[in-house]
């Protein structure tokens, strides 16, 4: 995801992840002294103020007594926030015992690129070690947690079941059961919580970007995935961890939740975190998502679309994306930065790209199935199928989740 500079607030400069024809400022607006919603409908001139949104990091009262005596280890990034400051910088500040801080894809600073590796390091703030869950090892060892007694997990996440940092929550919680540690899952709004959609994951096509049987949007906070992951015994053995889920005070799955820090490099802003639902399958055919742009996952296109398309660009390395898709060559496609923030998932720019490509034969790479989480979706694709049948599809299997999904809500449901 491509570095952009993040958002300069106080101690984020201190502590540190998925150039166009026509550029646009990519940023989202900095950080609030406490953290704000939007809702859905349009507020009445005589409704009283909807309460703020206080997360999980933010409830001290909640969860600091769990942690007297204890050694803790913060799994966290840029985006572990309690207002302006870094949850690793306020715990200590109050007092708590942090031996290890533990860093996911795009590093505990959030600024390396898509894919990089991270390494092991110290962090220069505070001088504790910094530990890498996005390398060689993404599953925490015995010997990463031998100074360790609780883990605190911290990290926005987006909604959809390719999102590592869930992954990463999930060997988190498997390497807590196997070694007998305590979790703790400081929980978060779902940007894209506000609704369910998309193929369930079918077992033979687990990855890291699809570990559980989920849907594409799952619909789910983190903590509520977490007790998810916890209740239906998707742990490695069927072991279950000890577990705490801080929820946030003032959420439901209605409310609208802008991010004060963006939650990788490669999502801006609130409009690419819509739209990344729909455009992140796109990374598994040769269509770029505009990586190596200004504009990532707010535009696509490829050398086989056809030259008549609106819009066109040229994917360069940066900082966030050092060899992108489809690198130096001009794509054409479309501008998607003002279809809205309420798009929800579809699959029509995946079937319309598909339909006009001319090497159709390249259209879909292997990845694609591991976003997917089924082969279904590109059998029908090809064979023409529209989108309504393509859902029928998967319906059922859909259906089934949503009622699973009842069982872990901690929050009031969307209608």
């Amino acid at each position: 995801m491509i570095s952009l500079a993040l958002p300069v607030l106080g101690t984020l400069l201190l502590l540190q992840d998925a150039g166009c024809t026509r550029p646009q400022p990519a940023t989202l607006p900095p950080a609030p002294t406490s953290t704000v919603t939007t809702s859905t409908a349009a507020a009445s001139s005589s409704a009283p103020a909807a309460a703020p949104v206080q997360v999980g990091a933010a409830q001290f009262d909640k969860y600091l007594p769990l942690l007297k005596g204890k050694r803790v280890g913060v799994v966290v990034n840029q985006t572990s926030t309690v207002g302006r400051a870094l949850l690793p910088d306020t715990l200590l500040s109050r007092g708590v015992n942090i031996t290890a801080i533990f860093g996911p894809e795009h590093g505990f600073r959030g600024e390396a690129a898509d894919g990089a590796t991270i390494k092991d390091g110290k962090d220069a703030r505070t001088g504790k070690p910094v530990r890498s869950l996005y390398g060689a090892t993404k599953k925490p060892t015995a010997e990463m947690l031998q100074d360790v007694d609780v883990l605190i997990f911290d990290i926005q996440d987006v909604g959809t079941r390719f999102y590592t940092y869930i992954s990463t929550m999930h060997y988190v919680m498997e390497a807590a059961a196997e070694q007998g540690k305590a979790v703790i899952v400081l929980d978060r709004p779902n940007p894209n919580g506000w609704y369910v959609d998309g193929p369930v994951m079918e077992p033979q096509h687990k990855s890291f970007v699809g570990m559980h049987p989920i849907p594409v949007v799952h619909g789910l906070t983190v903590g509520e995935l977490a007790k998810m992951i916890n209740g239906e015994k998707w742990l490695a053995g069927g072991k279950q961890c000890q577990l705490t889920v801080v929820p946030v005070a003032g959420y439901t799955h209605s409310t609208r939740y802008q991010l004060p820090v963006r939650p990788s490099p490669n999502l801006p802003n609130p409009h690419a975190v819509s739209l990344y639902p729909t455009m992140c399958l796109f990374e598994g055919t040769d269509v770029s998502v505009g990586r190596g742009t200004d504009t990532p996952f707010e535009v696509i296109g490829a050398p086989t679309q056809p030259s008549t398309r609106p819009y066109s660009f040229t994917p360069r390395p940066n900082a966030g994306s050092t060899s992108p898709p489809q690198n130096g060559k001009l794509c054409y496609g479309q501008d998607l930065r003002q279809t809205g923030n309420d798009v929800g998932f579809t699959l029509k720019y995946l079937i319309d790209y598909y339909q006009q490509s001319t090497a159709k034969d390249k259209f879909f790479g292997k990845y694609f199935e591991e976003l997917t989480g089924t082969r279904t979706v590109r059998d029908m694709i090809v064979a023409g199928k529209p989108e309504p049948e393509i859902r029928a599809a998967w319906e059922p299997k859909l259906s089934q989740y949503k009622q699973l999904r009842k069982k872990y809500l901690l929050y009031p449901d969307f209608k």
